[in-house]
């Protein structure tokens, strides 16, 4: 059995599990989401919806998922978040100017970080959209992390990281380009430099300051496989991002 069947058989078991019916997916023009919806047709045919959401996006992202949509058939539906995101961004700005002057001082005063907040409330949208599909037909929310991503907190909480199932979690990068070859992803796909999308113009790789090979190279060596600086800066990372990971903590209990 090929790791893709392995996969979509374990999709179908956690379906089957849920008492779900099939699967939906955020579509983003990038190489993880095109496995995923391929993943989700082999275990669910028939059954598997592409939700295309563009908010402030790069036209490139709607034009190659809708490539990806067309090559594999699959249907689909688009739902521009772009007006509700910026209703909302201008109300919790508004919010926040209303704060006293020594509470707001302690906003971010870096540019990155500063403009992380509102970037992050993209893929909280997105998921609040793809639940509201999935709750009204009884599918499933497949995740598009992979474990390059995941190990590092590479990802939105309660955003892209709000799902049901991980297909991906096993796998990093290199593994899911490899995946994608072999499930015919198309190969502008396959070699499109990845990008969460949170702005125009926006790299992964330029964002983490290292590349996917980098953190694979840690990942599968330990420290010892990339320089000290660098074993430093994912470690540091990994521990800040641990409750990413994790249900919210409980208080001890009597």
């Amino acid at each position: 059995m090929s790791k893709s069947d392995r996969i979509a058989a374990w999709m179908r078991r956690q379906m089957t599990a849920a008492g779900a019916r099939g699967f939906i997916v955020g579509l983003s023009g990038g190489v993880d989401s095109a496995v995923v919806a391929r993943l989700s047709q082999l275990a669910a045919p028939g059954n598997v919806i592409a939700a295309i959401l563009p908010c402030h996006s790069d036209p490139q992202d709607e034009y190659d998922a809708a490539l990806v949509a067309r090559h594999f058939s699959l249907a689909t539906l688009r739902v521009d978040l772009t007006p509700t995101y910026e209703a909302l961004a201008g109300d919790v700005q508004a919010a926040l100017n209303a704060l006293p002057p020594q509470t707001r001082a302690a906003s971010p005063s870096d540019p990155l970080r500063g403009r992380v907040p509102l970037a992050n409330m993209k893929p909280r949208l997105r998921m609040t959209t793809l639940y509201f599909f999935a709750n009204t037909l009884n599918y499933l929310v497949a995740g598009t992390g992979n474990e390059s991503e995941l190990s590092i907190g590479y990802f939105t909480k309660y955003g892209d990281g709000g799902c049901d199932l991980l297909p991906l979690g096993n796998l990093v990068k290199s593994e899911v380009r490899a995946l994608a070859r072999e499930l015919n992803v198309p190969q502008a796909i396959v070699d499109r430099p990845p990008s969460a999308g949170l702005w125009l113009g926006q790299v992964d790789e330029e964002e983490m300051g290292f590349t996917y090979a980098d953190l694979e190279r840690y990942l599968e060596d330990g420290a010892q496989g990339v320089s000290p600086a660098l074993a430093m800066k994912i470690e540091r990372l990994v521990r800040i991002s641990e409750h990413k990971r994790q249900l919210p903590p409980l208080p001890e209990g009597d």
